[in-house]
């Protein structure tokens, strides 16, 4: 008889989207299967940059400091003139840490370093990515969906409460469910691969006839390696000799110098840019996250990093729902990341165009420290606030120190699956009781928290008796007056933490 199996969620795809999603399950104590049709793990460089925002998720997941020894920082940009000078600038808007603010430079790290960090915290929690089986078939029911899976000992049927796909632009979890994939193809291909390549220093990153997309290189020096990531915009039609050979070829022919020579190819790609979004996140206990839901340019390095940032908006809901919250608060998932991903491919597509003239200087606008979720159901301001931080926003950061004297931070407080709730004066367990998944601190004299700085009242412009509530993803879900304390009672049963008498 074909073996069968069941488990709360089964995750289609493990790169970066599937692995987030599955730490994010597995330090909830969630039963999940991660699967992969891939033989072994994904070997490209292909999402390098590792914006601000992504580091703070990172630092959560407690996985940032073996990313960044894994990789660096973004070299300067080498600009080489026709005459074979150059000039030398930094890529990104210089800018210093704040308090709330404490990574403000995008990291450089190949997405083959980063997954391989992921899979070293994922068993830590005790979990693998199953590779080698292919999802082939699934249907649902209003319990659960029932999946064919084909693997290295053949077809077993998987019986999972919920199915997410996490299986890229191409996904056959949203081919499945007829879930439309509107927008367009960008006029643009582009060859992306990963090169040992003799003749330029790996102290800048190269880049050739900036102002000409038919003739375009660019030769990045990928951190943590000896490789080079090339890339270059060729012909929309037509084969490409992506060989050491042909790319040494293609070098040669862009930069006009014959002393460039790429010795070895360890992975190459050439695609075709789009920038679409899927009609919906989600089709009744199956939902689409990374670039199954959304695909745009590299420009601006978003991709990975809005990717991961659904997965980990997406696995604190899930495990919340499995552990007996409410099913309603699933719909906040597309509710929040849509939006976002809409917002992130108009904005992708201009820093393409802004390529395409040469301009290659990134801002702010790319660190993704400023998305927030204000018009999300989940944001409850009582009353409501007419400045200063918002309900919905990323809850800054700020250094503070225990009562007992040791300095640390919000961050390591927020740090985990549980929920934070700050009071400002008020005394710490005055506006709700304990509970599992809920850790509450308060400011001030009679509090657990010293904000000897003043960088936590700064950061959050909040007044004696206020109350912040922070989710588990770091966004501020309420901030309430003492007035109105009793509707975190309310706020807090509708996600899943009701008081226990």
């Amino acid at each position: 008889m074909e073996p069968i199996s069941s488990t709360d969620v089964l995750i289609v795809g493990a790169g970066a989207t599937g692995l987030t999603l599955a730490i994010e399950l597995a330090r909830r104590g969630a039963a999940f299967r991660l699967i992969d049709r891939l033989d072994g793990p994904f070997r490209g460089s292909r999402g390098k940059g590792i914006q601000p925002r992504s580091q703070e998720v990172f630092e959560d997941l407690g996985i940032l400091d073996r990313v960044v020894a894994a990789g660096g920082l973004y070299p300067p940009q080498r600009v080489y003139r026709d005459d074979g000078g150059y000039e030398e600038s930094q890529g990104m808007e210089p800018q210093d840490p704040t308090p709330g603010e404490p990574y403000h430079l995008a990291l450089l790290v190949p997405q083959f370093l980063t997954e391989a960090a992921m899979r070293e915290r994922l068993a830590e929690l005790g979990s693998t990515a199953e590779l080698g089986r292919e999802l082939k078939a699934f249907e649902q029911d209003g319990e659960g969906v029932r999946a064919r899976i084909a693997g290295p000992t053949g077809e077993e049927t998987v019986r999972a409460r919920y199915l997410v796909g996490a299986d890229g632009g191409r996904s056959v979890v949203r081919d499945a469910l007829a879930i439309g994939f509107p927008g367009k193809t960008l006029g643009v291909r582009a060859v992306v691969a990963d090169v040992v390549l003799e003749g330029l220093s790996r102290a800048a990153w190269h880049r050739f006839n900036s102002e000409s997309m038919a003739k375009h290189m660019s030769l990045c020096p990928l951190a943590g390696t000896d490789m080079f990531q090339l890339q270059a915009p060729v012909p929309l039609e037509g084969d490409v000799d992506l060989s050491a050979e042909g790319l040494t070829a293609m070098v040669a022919g862009r930069t006009g110098r014959r002393d460039l020579v790429i010795r070895s190819v360890s992975w190459a790609s050439a695609y075709t840019m789009n920038a679409r979004l899927a009609d919906r996140y989600r089709d009744g206990r199956v939902f689409l996250a990374g670039d199954a839901a959304h695909v745009h340019p590299p420009t601006g390095g978003q991709g990975l990093n809005t990717s991961v940032q659904d997965a980990y908006n997406l696995g604190w809901k899930l495990a919340a729902v499995l552990a007996g919250a409410p099913e309603t608060l699933l719909a906040t998932y597309e509710e929040e990341r849509r939006p976002i991903a809409a917002a992130t491919l108009g904005l992708t597509t201009k820093l393409l165009d802004a390529a395409k003239r040469g301009d290659v200087r990134r801002g702010r606008e790319v660190h993704q420290l400023d998305l927030g979720y204000p018009e999300s159901s989940l944001a409850m301001e009582k009353p409501r606030r007419s400045g200063g931080i918002r309900a919905g926003a990323r809850a800054p950061d700020a250094p503070v120190r225990g009562a007992a004297g040791m300095p640390t931070r919000l961050f390591k407080l927020f740090q985990g699956p549980h929920w934070t709730l700050l009071g400002h004066g008020p005394d710490r367990l005055s506006a709700v009781k304990p509970r599992p998944g809920l850790h509450i601190h308060a400011v001030g004299p009679r509090g657990d928290i010293v904000d000897e700085g003043g960088h936590l009242r700064a950061a959050y412009d909040v007044s004696p008796g206020d109350w912040v509530l922070v989710r588990p993803d770091g966004y501020i879900g309420a901030i309430v007056s003492s007035d109105h304390a009793p509707a975190l009672e309310a706020y807090l049963a509708s996600v899943g933490l009701p008081s226990r008498g």
